[in-house]
């Protein structure tokens, strides 16, 4: 089978009725926890992004809880999987600010785990990347906003 573009996706969503086009996205989120995620943000959370990134910050906490600070190596994949759950929720907002609100936030957690970011390969550059994302995001922000992150990213240099 053969994907159709996006494009051709939207044209065809246009020519369908109301009714349809709820039963192809009730459809749609059966299928896959992702669409369900993605669905849920959408329709209850993007109307007020301050409180989105709240939960998502609640999450990361309770998440860094689990975090195994004797056994580096279950340290670093308990990072990565908070890590991966701070991308998803970045993905579904799409605004730069909730990425940079939340890659600051992350980076700020682990630095205060107290792990040794830069004695352990892994866990520096776990922290490196994140940081490099922080300042290439910041790229496209209004200028005064760039000072504002800028501020809340020079305790974590």
């Amino acid at each position: 089978m053969k994907t159709v573009s996006l494009k051709e996706l939207k044209s065809e969503l246009n020519t369908l009725q109301s009714q349809q086009v709820i039963e192809l996205c009730v459809k749609l989120a059966k299928y896959k926890k992702e669409n369900k995620e993605l669905l849920t943000y959408l329709l209850f959370e993007s109307y007020d992004e301050q409180l989105y990134v709240k939960e998502v910050k609640n999450q990361v906490d309770e998440l860094f809880g689990d975090v195994n600070k004797n056994n580096l190596y279950l340290a670093k994949k308990t990072l990565r999987k908070i890590l991966r759950t701070v991308n998803k929720y970045i993905k579904y907002s799409g605004s730069k600010q909730t990425e940079l609100d939340l890659l600051i936030y992350f980076c700020s957690k682990l630095r205060r785990t107290e792990l040794p970011l830069h004695t352990n390969t892994a866990l520096g550059n776990i922290y490196a990347r994140q940081i490099q994302r922080i300042k290439k995001a910041m790229t496209n922000l209004h200028e005064d906003l760039q000072y504002d992150y800028l501020e809340e990213l020079k305790p974590l240099l």
